[in-house]
């Protein structure tokens, strides 16, 4: 079933689902492998994938057989033909490496919450800007621990809804560049 969604061929996808819910594989093993699929091959290339296989599991959970089958069937059709991206996928295991390289670096002082008259003192918050009182919705500013500024780890593709996030990312960027 996997390499036929990855291929995009939803006849395989349905053929694969119709063969594994007719030898008796249980529908949430299924679902399971399409559930990760979603969020794994297809990322934010569209990010409906996920919401529709995780209304299949409630479909099936709701009707049963035979009647949630075909929600089955639906969300791999969906999944097949829908454009793929593993951007989130590799960026999530590139922020868990330097996580696990540099445990425990330091919250920039500007994001920190400073709600007691001491941590404003010493200099939390200071410098944050709101991204809601600027004209265009956003405040350029870094987030990521001084020891990873600048660090770049989601690319998003030119495929289906990644290419809408890269030209927000691009003008963010173009802001950033400006400030």
């Amino acid at each position: 079933l996997h390499k036929s969604l990855r291929e995009s061929d939803p006849h395989a996808a349905l053929y694969w689902v119709a063969r594994m819910m007719e030898s008796g594989e249980h529908p949430h093993y299924i679902l399971r492998r399409m559930i990760r699929f979603a969020s794994e091959d297809v990322g934010n290339a569209d990010p409906r994938a996920l919401s529709i296989t995780l209304a299949a599991r409630e479909t099936y959970d709701f009707l049963g057989s035979p009647e949630g089958d075909l929600a089955i069937a639906q969300a791999a059709v969906y999944l097949a033909t829908a454009p793929k991206s593993n951007a989130v996928y590799s960026a999530y295991g590139e922020a868990q490496s330097d996580v696990r390289t540099h445990p425990n670096l330091p919250v920039p002082m500007h994001i920190r919450n400073a709600p007691t008259g001491l941590m404003k003192e010493l200099g939390y918050g200071e410098g944050y800007q709101y991204d809601h009182d600027n004209s265009v919705g956003y405040a350029p500013q870094d987030y990521l621990p001084d020891n990873l500024s600048g660090r770049k780890y989601y690319h998003p593709t030119d495929r289906g809804y990644e290419k809408t996030i890269r030209a927000l990312m691009d003008y963010w960027r173009e802001l950033r560049a400006h400030r």
